[in-house]
């Protein structure tokens, strides 16, 4: 009896539902969507860093820029974005496991990099703020980096201690200590809205990481009077804060109101749908930082309440992707990878927040971009690196579900 292959050399060979649905099975997805907003948040960004800084060229401040006439910043966003993506690739390529053991060592790497800036003659200042390192081609910022490294360090410590979390000694001490360490580094930049920024990351992980509630209202009491503290203490933060509660006061809209009072008349300007793209009054040497801090001002004044909801809507739903993405690792047992999903969104949410809060008169006004959109390198290549961390914990996440191998 002839021997009967199950298969013909050069025919394609049959495959029940039942493979075909197996095949299925083992498909690596990652979530489209957030890759589709991200991109958008920062191609709108790119257009409006072009807007607000086509006249800047004019400018003392920025004469050195004139040989590259109006295109300097579009073309430097240009080169951010690419060089974020291609950092966002490389980041997706690692285990989260990988990341959870490099965590620490990061840590370190990072507190490094902050002292480095301190020196002198490795830092750069840049109005007034030593907060750079630079690399001839771009200057690094590493407070930006911190951002990233404090959540997977805090999500690390969180898992590595979590039988201690409702003790003051062992569990938040030694966690306070270290971001103490970094507030230290930090101010001495000076970068308060850096570490504000760090330290809402910090305790909203320790919060879902399962701290004592009586220990965590207490910290928060003390962190208030530390800031209140700081600001009291330092004459220039104490004058821009009173100015923010009454910036039309004459005195105050010529000195330390007057970005806010710009600012707010761009949005009053806007109205609902806006001036029309290109058309901002305010990005003519008025509002100082329009490609950067205020960036927000100028897609109000230009698209409108309209443009600036757009904005709110797709930032919310990429704060609320990241708490679905961690609350599924969570729910498979994947502890480490849920709070670093949770703690990328805090840190996505509360820089967002602030920067859109003093742009809008709401908050006293802070030195912090709008994440993925305003101008600046480290800021995007690491907001990319943690979105990138945020969709691989997503992926991670499906093959588990689909009962795969990392």
């Amino acid at each position: 009896m002839p021997l009967q292959l199950p298969f013909r050399f050069g025919a394609k060979s049959a495959e029940s539902p039942m493979d075909s649905r197996a095949r299925q099975s083992k498909m690596m997805e990652y979530d489209q969507p957030l890759v589709w907003v991200t991109l958008l948040l920062m191609l709108l960004g790119m257009v409006m860093v072009y807007s607000a800084s086509i006249s800047l060229p004019d400018s003392p401040k920025f004469a050195n820029y004139v040989r590259w006439q109006n295109t300097y910043f579009l073309q430097r966003q240009a080169m951010f974005i690419g060089v974020s993506l291609i950092a966002g690739l490389f980041v997706f390529r690692i285990r989260i496991a990988d990341l959870q053991k490099a965590a620490p060592y990061l840590f370190i790497g990072t507190l490094v990099l902050l002292v480095a800036v301190l020196i002198p003659g490795l830092g750069v200042v840049v109005n007034g703020g030593r907060r750079w390192l630079s690399l001839r081609v771009f200057n690094v910022q590493p407070s930006e980096l911190m951002k990233v490294v404090a959540v997977l360090y805090a999500a690390d410590y969180t898992v590595r201690k979590q039988q201690y979390m409702h003790k003051l000694t062992k569990g938040f001490m030694p966690m306070a200590a270290a971001v103490g360490f970094v507030g230290l580094l930090l101010l001495l930049e000076p970068d308060l809205g850096a570490f504000g920024v760090i330290v809402c990351i910090a305790m909203g992980i320790l919060f879902l990481g399962g701290i004592n509630a009586i220990w965590f209202g207490g910290i928060g009491a003390v962190l208030v009077v530390i800031f209140g503290s700081i600001i009291a203490l330092s004459k220039f933060r104490r004058e821009r804060y009173f100015a923010y509660l009454n910036p039309w006061e004459e005195d105050n809209a010529m000195n330390k109101a007057y970005q806010l009072t710009h600012s707010l008349i761009a949005f009053g300007r806007g109205e609902i749908f806006g001036v029309g793209l290109g058309g901002s009054v305010e990005k003519l040497h008025y509002l100082p930082e329009a490609h950067t801090d205020f960036l927000l001002a100028v897609i109000g004044e230009e698209l409108g309440l309209a443009g600036v909801l757009v904005v709110i809507a797709l930032f919310y739903w990429i704060i609320k992707r990241a708490f679905d993405i961690g609350r599924q690792a969570i729910a498979i047992d994947q502890t480490f990878a849920g709070l670093t999903a949770k703690g990328i969104g805090i840190w996505i949410g509360v820089q967002t927040f602030i920067n859109m809060g003093v742009n809008l008169g709401l908050l006293p006004t802070k030195g912090l971009t709008l994440p993925l959109m305003s101008y600046g390198g480290t800021g995007v290549v690491i907001n990319c690196v943690g979105l990138a961390i945020l969709l691989r914990i997503d992926y991670e996440n499906r093959v588990l579900m689909r009962g795969g191998r990392l």
